[in-house]
């Protein structure tokens, strides 16, 4: 090396020297090192720290002999403006030659001490910082991320047990109350493993350059947040029910009350067939529905009680129930009347066909009377046989249709053709 490619040289390792100075400062100043230098650590992350900080402690003994091989190097340049032969030879053995010398800064099953070029050492302080500095990044990446995640959904999961509480949710006497416990104890389980093995909660990113290359793993996190989002929506549908419990038994009892008069409508309404109409199949009709008579008393002692957790569902239930119940009644009306609905159709048909004949002046045909007198005996006699009315009222429809007709005359093309007539 000549001068000029001596002067260059201790430039650029004069650079990189400061950087390397200014990287250390920063890793040492490093809020993730002095947190995993004082945590009680634990699994991945107490494994892979006291690999780093003995990095950190080797990469302080190489930066030390980068700096004194460089500052040797510099005071042997300074000797002479115009250095000499023997002074540019020694000055290019310790600038590119195998110089320095590290007492164990080799890995495991390496050498107890290594000789490094500058160069080289500059690229094993790069390694070194490169792997420590992933682990500070992850661990404080981690931290930074999780436990005040942890610990504001700890805050919610304290005010959703005290809301539990208030409207009956506990442990051993609903599902939520049982699932609060799970939560608070996997929380609690969460945040101690998180302060104590941060780099277990890490996910690497392959191809990433940056430092840690990856990203913290929230999943155990999530899925309890996705547990308290559960309980925290079936309280407040517990709450609701505290809220609405008095208008939702009194629409119940409202319901039930109309579906007990629609069937004691329809009981009074077949007695009212049996006696009126002959040969019909009336359906029988049941009484109240006691059970739910039972169950609304069980669901206003829930009330009484405040124990809103019971009478949450048991209401749901109800609702269905009670309006099915309402359902059938109606139906069960509707199927009884049904006679009384065919023999109020006939009549208004056997008086609509009347009121037509009288229109067209036929009131006083006596096929037209004796047929509407045979039909209306038989529509307003009682016990009244609905086959034998109906089909009384298709004669007196058939009769009034044929009355109402005026035969037309054939025309003379259609006139029979009388004996002789076709020969003439």
């Amino acid at each position: 090396m000549d001068r000029d490619d001596v002067d260059r040289a201790l430039a650029r390792l004069g650079a990189e020297h400061e950087a390397v100075e200014t990287s250390l400062l920063a890793l040492q100043d490093h809020a993730g090192r002095r947190l995993l230098e004082g945590a009680a650590l634990s699994g991945v992350t107490k494994e892979r720290w006291a690999a780093a900080d003995a990095a950190i402690t080797r990469l302080w003994t190489c930066f030390d002999a980068y700096s004194g091989a460089l500052a040797a190097a510099r005071e042997i340049r300074e000797r002479r403006r115009w250095p000499s032969r023997e002074d540019l030879a020694e000055l290019t053995e310790r600038l590119r030659g195998p110089g320095v010398v590290i007492a164990g800064a080799g890995v495991e099953g390496a050498a107890l001490a290594e000789r490094f070029s500058l160069a080289e050492l500059v690229a094993r302080m790069n390694e070194l910082y490169a792997g420590s500095l992933d682990v500070v990044v992850a661990a404080d990446a981690v931290w930074s991320a999780l436990p005040a995640r942890i610990d504001l959904l700890g805050a919610e999961l304290h005010r959703t047990r005290a809301l539990a509480r208030s409207v009956g949710v506990r442990p051993g006497e609903h599902p939520s109350g049982d699932d609060l416990e799970e939560i608070t104890a996997e929380l609690a389980a969460l945040r101690e493993e998180v302060i104590a093995d941060p780099l277990g909660f890490w996910v690497a990113v392959a191809g990433s350059s940056a430092p840690g290359g990856g990203r913290p793993d929230t999943g155990r996190y999530d899925r309890a947040a996705r547990a308290l989002d559960d309980v925290r929506r079936e309280v407040e549908a517990v709450l609701t029910v505290r809220q609405d419990a008095e208008a939702r038994l009194i629409a119940l009892r409202d319901v039930l009350s109309r579906a007990d008069r629609t069937l004691a409508e329809a009981r009074t309404a077949r007695g009212e067939v049996l006696a009126k109409i002959a040969a019909s199949e009336v359906p029988a009709v049941s009484g109240p529905p006691t059970a739910l008579q039972e169950q609304l008393a069980a669901a206003a002692e829930y009330r009484r009680r405040s124990q809103w957790h019971r009478l949450s569902p048991l209401l749901d239930a109800l609702e269905d129930r009670a309006e099915e119940e309402l359902r059938r009644a109606r139906e069960s009306l509707t199927a009884v009347t049904a006679p009384l609905a065919v023999r109020a159709e006939l009549r208004g048909r056997l008086d609509a066909y009347k009121a037509k004949v009288a229109r067209h002046g036929m009131a006083e045909d006596p096929l037209l009377i004796e047929r509407y007198d045979t039909a209306r005996r038989m529509l307003w006699s009682a016990p009244c046989d609905l086959r034998a009315a109906e089909l009384a009222v298709l004669r007196y429809q058939r009769a009034t249709a044929e009355t109402l007709v005026p035969r037309q005359p054939l025309p003379e093309d259609h006139r029979p053709v009388g004996p002789g007539e076709e020969d003439a």
